[in-house]
C-alpha cells in the first residue's frame, strides 16, 4: 500500500508499505480523503513539530476520513464493512458520544496519528489502509459527503477551543486572528454557540473570503483595512499560531475580556507584553486539540453544507509535493485535502 512520508526536513515520499492484517479487536479503514495540517507542513519542511523531530520515517496524516474495510473478529462494534467513517486520531480515544471531562487531550501517554512526539513515533493516516481501535470511528450521516466529512477534525479543534470559552461567546462580540482552516471554522463555531457579531482578520484576502462564506459579520484585512480599536472585543480567538496575532489579541480585548490561544505558537520563550493582562485583567484561555468533539463535528457538518467552502482544493497522491506547496500558500488556499483511496 501507499504512504505519505517524512523521513526528515525537506525529505517528503509517497512510498510503499507493507498493508497492515486487522488484529481481531481492530478493525481496517480504506482511507479516502486526508486534510494537510499545519503540523503535517512542519514535518515535511523542518523535519519537526515544536518540540517533536522526526527520527524514523514518519507517516503524516491525522485528519482522515474513509470506509470501513475489514472488522476483526473480536472487534465490538457497530460498524460494518463498508461503512463511512471519520477518525479520532488519539488513543486512548474517547468512546462515542463519550462525557466531556474525560481529556484525553491532554492525558499523559496518550498518542495522536502523525506525531513524533511518541517513540516509536505514531504513525499517521496518509495511507491507503489504516488500523484503529473501534472508538476512534465514527459513523458519518448519509448526508454527509466524505469530502466535507475531511473537515471534521479540525471542525473538533475549533468547537474544543468555543467550548473552553464557555458561557462568554453567548451574545459577544468576537474577533477571529487568523481565517486559515482552523479560524474559519472557528468562526463558524462561534457563530453556532451564539456569538451576537464575528470579525475575522487576516493578513491575505483569500482566506478572508471564506470566513465571510461560513459566518463571518465582518472581515479585516491587516495592512489594508482599517484596523479595528483596542479593547473593542469581549473575545478574541488567537488562530494565526503567531507571537504578533497574540500580541494584537491582547491589545484588542476588552477589560475583563477573554482570550482564547486556539493557534499553535512556537515552543520555546515568547516576547509577550503580558503587563496589560494583568492590569486589564484579561483571562487567557489555552486549547489543546480536543476530546470529546468530534461526534458534534459530525453532526455539524451534516448540517451545514456552506462548510464546503473551507476546501480549497483536492490533489492525488501522485501530487502531494504540489498538494503540500499549495496548503503551505495560505494566499492561494484553505484546507487542502489528499485523495487518497476510492469511496467506491
Amino acid at each position: 500500500m501507499r504512504a505519505v512520508v517524512a523521513r526528515g526536513a525537506g525529505d517528503l515520499v509517497v512510498t510503499e508499505l507493507p498493508a497492515p492484517e486487522v488484529a481481531a479487536d481492530r478493525l481496517l479503514v480504506r482511507i479516502v480523503y486526508g486534510g494537510i495540517c499545519g503540523s503535517d507542513l512542519h514535518y515535511a519542511k523542518d523535519g519537526r513539530n515544536g518540540a517533536y523531530e522526526i527520527r524514523e520515517p514518519l507517516v503524516l496524516g491525522h485528519e482522515v476520513v474513509g470506509v470501513v474495510e475489514s472488522v476483526g473478529a473480536d472487534a465490538v462494534t457497530p460498524q460494518k464493512v463498508g461503512d463511512r467513517v471519520a477518525i479520532h486520531p488519539a488513543t486512548p480515544p474517547p468512546p462515542p458520544g463519550g462525557v466531556e471531562g474525560a481529556g484525553v487531550n491532554t492525558q499523559p501517554g496518550g498518542t495522536y496519528l502523525g506525531s513524533a512526539s511518541t517513540w516509536p513515533h505514531t504513525q499517521g493516516g496518509f495511507t491507503e489502509l489504516l488500523e484503529v481501535l473501534p472508538d476512534q470511528l465514527r459513523a458519518l450521516p448519509d448526508e454527509l459527503p466524505l469530502r466535507r466529512a475531511a473537515l471534521a477534525e479540525p471542525l473538533s479543534v475549533a468547537l474544543h477551543g468555543v467550548r473552553r470559552l464557555g458561557s462568554v461567546v453567548e451574545g459577544a462580540k468576537v474577533l477571529v486572528s487568523g481565517a486559515g482552516p482552523i479560524g474559519s471554522l472557528a468562526v463558524a463555531a462561534l457563530k453556532r454557540a451564539g456569538a451576537a457579531h464575528v470579525t475575522a482578520a487576516d493578513l491575505q484576502r483569500a482566506p478572508l473570503e471564506v470566513a465571510r462564506r461560513v459566518g463571518a459579520d465582518a472581515v479585516v484585512q491587516l495592512g489594508v483595512d482599517p484596523e479595528p480599536e483596542p479593547g473593542s472585543f469581549d473575545v478574541v480567538v488567537e488562530a494565526a499560531g503567531v507571537v504578533p496575532s497574540l500580541v494584537s489579541a491582547l491589545e484588542r480585548v476588552r477589560v475583563g475580556g477573554t482570550v482564547l490561544q486556539l493557534g499553535m505558537l512556537p515552543a520555546g520563550p515568547l516576547s509577550v507584553p503580558i503587563a496589560g493582562l494583568i492590569a486589564r485583567e484579561i483571562t487567557l484561555l489555552g486549547s489543546q486539540r480536543f476530546d470529546i468533539e468530534l461526534d458534534d463535528a459530525v453532526r455539524m457538518l451534516a448540517e451545514h453544507p456552506e462548510l464546503d467552502a473551507v476546501v480549497s482544493d483536492e490533489f492525488t497522491l501522485d501530487e502531494v509535493t504540489e498538494a503540500f506547496a499549495r496548503a503551505a500558500d495560505s494566499s492561494r488556499s484553505c484546507k487542502v485535502l489528499l485523495r487518497i483511496g476510492d469511496a467506491e
